[in-house]
């Protein structure tokens, strides 16, 4: 759920804010594009608490926008209802208001129904044809079935009609209001590929990344997260897994129990491809090793050796020590990559029970249900 703020500000109503810091976390040789933001909210009453994600409502590459009104003959100045019903000019609405990085079953329907070459588009409404539909939309955005069949004409009214809504993005916010007051941090990993021959990047990371200091603001609000918070007692035991972006929250729990004079002991897991050029605010972790906030940090890089190794597997390398912190009260958190990361870290939790708790799989199994139960497993996965 999003929550308003004392000021009245919420996913209806978001907050124009600012952009003031775009920085690489990644080096030179980095396979990713992945980056910390720094977003005002000064003025806002936006209180957003540790385990929060930031809603970011993006606009879509205005590059994409004008290569849909070159093919669909529109001039941008015809006037169309947006998403909300609001009377705006195409290219806005194209802009700020749709989804056209991926076409909507209704839209290739509508092509089907215009070019009869474009017929078997139509098996693709069928709810049966999932997969396929998917497997033909990976890759593909709105422009590339009008380009391939181009019989389709629309008028701008008709066009936005078989278009969906565009959504805000949630992230993972990377900073405690304890260290940063009105500010608000995000660590994203910027998306782009190529497909079809043409260059394809996420609609909000490259909104980030690359256009929103020229659009004046960002429309913002925060989404909280009630079941991932620091813990309730300042004395227990954090441990917490957090590969790639997934150790934005991480991040903002360090700040805050730092801030805060948490005694609780404090244990991370961070995983990437290369220590050289993939190691995310390692000055910053490294000092809280030193101070010690941190009193382990446990890396895997998974391309600096012949092997991958990646968190699951550190896991299982300190499974006795592992072990005896849940045994002793930690709670244990995971951020990230819900398909494969922490379907993966889930059996390394069994094996370590099994393993250094002399519990049979059954058991391990009770042992982390039982761990979820009381709210000592928590996840924020996507």
């Amino acid at each position: 759920m999003s929550t308003e703020s004392a000021s009245g500000y919420s996913r209806k109503n978001p907050f124009p804010a600012t952009l003031t810091v775009n920085r690489k976390l990644t080096a030179e040789g980095s396979n990713k594009d992945t980056r910390h933001f720094e977003i005002t909210l000064a003025g806002s009453g936006l209180a957003y608490e540790v385990g929060d994600s930031l809603g970011v409502f993006p606009c879509n590459d205005p590059v994409l926008v004008e290569q849909l009104l070159g093919r669909l003959g529109f001039s941008g100045d015809e006037v169309v209802p947006n998403a909300d019903k609001v009377s705006v000019s195409v290219r806005e609405a194209l802009a700020k208001s749709y989804i056209i990085t991926v076409p909507d079953k209704k839209l290739l329907g509508a092509i089907a129904a215009k070019d009869s070459s474009a017929e078997f588009l139509k098996n693709f409404l069928n709810p049966a044809n999932k997969t396929n539909l998917d497997q033909y939309l990976w890759g593909r955005d709105v422009l590339d079935p009008l380009l391939e069949y181009t019989a389709a004409h629309f008028t701008p009214e008709e066009f936005v009609a078989h278009l969906r809504k565009l959504q805000p993005r949630l992230y993972s916010i990377a900073s405690s209001r304890k260290v940063v007051g009105e500010n608000v941090h995000l660590t994203v990993a910027v998306v782009r590929y190529t497909a079809y021959d043409r260059p394809r990047a996420g609609v909000a990371s490259s909104f980030l990344a690359e256009r929103a200091d020229g659009e004046g603001t960002i429309p913002v609000f925060y989404h909280t997260a009630k079941h991932f918070r620091v813990p309730e007692d300042p004395a227990t035991n954090m441990i917490m897994v957090g590969p790639g972006t997934g150790i934005a929250p991480f991040r903002a729990m360090l700040q805050e129990r730092k801030a805060s004079g948490a005694s609780g002991k404090n244990w991370l897991f961070f995983g990437e491809q290369q220590a050289k050029s993939d190691f995310f605010y390692r000055d910053e972790f490294e000092g809280y090793q030193a101070d010690g906030t941190l009193a382990k940090f446990t890396t895997a890089f998974s391309r600096d050796q012949a092997e991958k190794i990646y968190v699951q597997h550190r896991i299982l390398e300190n499974a006795a020590e592992f072990y005896d912190w849940l045994e002793n009260g930690a709670i244990f958190y995971i951020c990230g990559d819900a398909a494969r990361m922490a379907k993966d870290v889930d059996t390394a939790m069994h094996q370590v029970v099994e393993k250094a708790g002399g519990k049979t799989p059954e058991q391990a199994a009770e042992y982390v249900d039982a761990l979820k139960k009381d709210k000592r497993y928590r996840k924020d996965v996507y």
